[in-house]
């Protein structure tokens, strides 16, 4: 354990935002997982599905929590299997 305040303080600010991040981490892969199910099922609220999970995405991006790229990548994929199931 930290002797110093501020490392003492950083512990606990680190802390708290590991847990925000796991959970935005986290949340992100079940929004893409239910827009991958609703196109695999053809549901009728894929489009929207995708739309909240593109939204998420670029959420993660502006957050840091996904690199610009990874994120540009994701999308492009999430559009490609919804282009394909039409």
């Amino acid at each position: 354990m930290p002797n110093i305040k501020s490392a003492k303080k950083r512990v606990k600010v680190n802390a708290t935002k590991a847990a925000a991040n796991k959970s935005r981490k986290s949340n992100l892969k079940t929004v893409i997982k239910k827009a991958d199910l609703a196109v695999a099922e053809n549901a009728a609220n894929k489009e929207e599905a995708i739309k909240v999970a593109i939204k998420k995405v670029d959420q993660a991006c502006a957050h840091g929590l996904m690199h610009k790229n990874a994120a540009a990548r994701k999308k492009s994929q999430l559009a490609k299997k919804l282009n394909a199931a039409d």
